[in-house]
This record gives C-alpha cells, sequence and structure tokens, in this order.
C-alpha cells in the first residue's frame, strides 16, 4: 500500500484531526454532519444523517448535503491520490451530473469505487504533462440499501509545474 496514501488515511479516520481538517477545509461538510465510514485505496464511503439542519421543506435532505456527500466520496479517493505527490499534481471538479431516485431520510450512504480510474488518470497527466480528466460515480443509499440517488463528478488533474 501507499505510504502516503497510509498517512492520508490515518489523518482522515482520526475522529478528532477529521473535524479539524473539516472545520478548516470544509466548515459546512462538518456542519452538515458528513462522516467516512470506509477508505481504501479503490473506494471511499461518505455517511450523512438526515437532520433538522439538513433538511429541505418536503421533509427530506436537501440535495446540496446530498451533492457534498457524493463529492466527498470520489475527491476523497481524488486527494488520496494525490497527497504529498512530487511533482505535486493539481484536482478540480469540472463537470457534474445528478440524478434523484428517491426521498432522502435516514441514514445515506455515498460510496465511490473509482480509486483505481483516478489513479490511472493522474499517471497519465504525469507521463503526459497534460491534464486528465475522470468521471467518477458515487451512489447514495438508504438505510434498506435502495438507491435515493446518482451522481457522475468529473475530475480534472494536471501535474503542477516546477
Amino acid at each position: 500500500m501507499n505510504p502516503a496514501f497510509q498517512l492520508f488515511k490515518k489523518q482522515i479516520t482520526h475522529p478528532l484531526k477529521f473535524k479539524l481538517f473539516m472545520l478548516q477545509r470544509l466548515p459546512s461538510a462538518l456542519f452538515a454532519g458528513l462522516r467516512v465510514a470506509a477508505l481504501d485505496e479503490q473506494q471511499a464511503v461518505v455517511t450523512v444523517k438526515y437532520s433538522w439542519f439538513n433538511q429541505n421543506p418536503f421533509k427530506s435532505m436537501y440535495f446540496a448535503i446530498q451533492l457534498m456527500a457524493a463529492e466527498m466520496s470520489t475527491g476523497l479517493l481524488a486527494f488520496a491520490q494525490v497527497y504529498q505527490r512530487d511533482p505535486a499534481v493539481s484536482m478540480l471538479v469540472i463537470g457534474l451530473e445528478a440524478k434523484f431516485v428517491k426521498k432522502a431520510v435516514g441514514t445515506i450512504s455515498f460510496s465511490s469505487k473509482d480509486g483505481q480510474a483516478i489513479d490511472e488518470a493522474i499517471e497519465s497527466s504525469l507521463a503526459s504533462g497534460e491534464g486528465k480528466t475522470v468521471t467518477c460515480y458515487s451512489v447514495g443509499t438508504n438505510d434498506s440499501g435502495e438507491i435515493v440517488s446518482e451522481y457522475w463528478i468529473t475530475w480534472s488533474f494536471k501535474a503542477k509545474k516546477i
């Protein structure tokens, strides 16, 4: 396993360090209640529980909260791959598509299994010197395993010039 990934995972899965990271970099995600449920080099699972803070007028989870969790499930995989890279690699969301299937109540888990595709895009960008994109899929499921929403998030990666 990649030593930089191990260090990143250790920081993200430590409850206090994760909260400090979120407070510093993603305060809205902290206040919305996003949590990392699982993380390895190939997949990430982010959960969020329906609450007063993240509700919409229809008594379900606001779509923007769902999007934050979906983006984080893909973003953790991407950030883990660029963490402490030499040369450094920039990453940016450049596209988004969403599909809402069912009312989001209870605890919703957003999972992405695109770690390998992200790694390949980054390695290709480093080899060619050009920016590369990858579209990652994140699916949100409720406590019963039913799909509530699906997201296709397109990331761009490019090696930073030294």
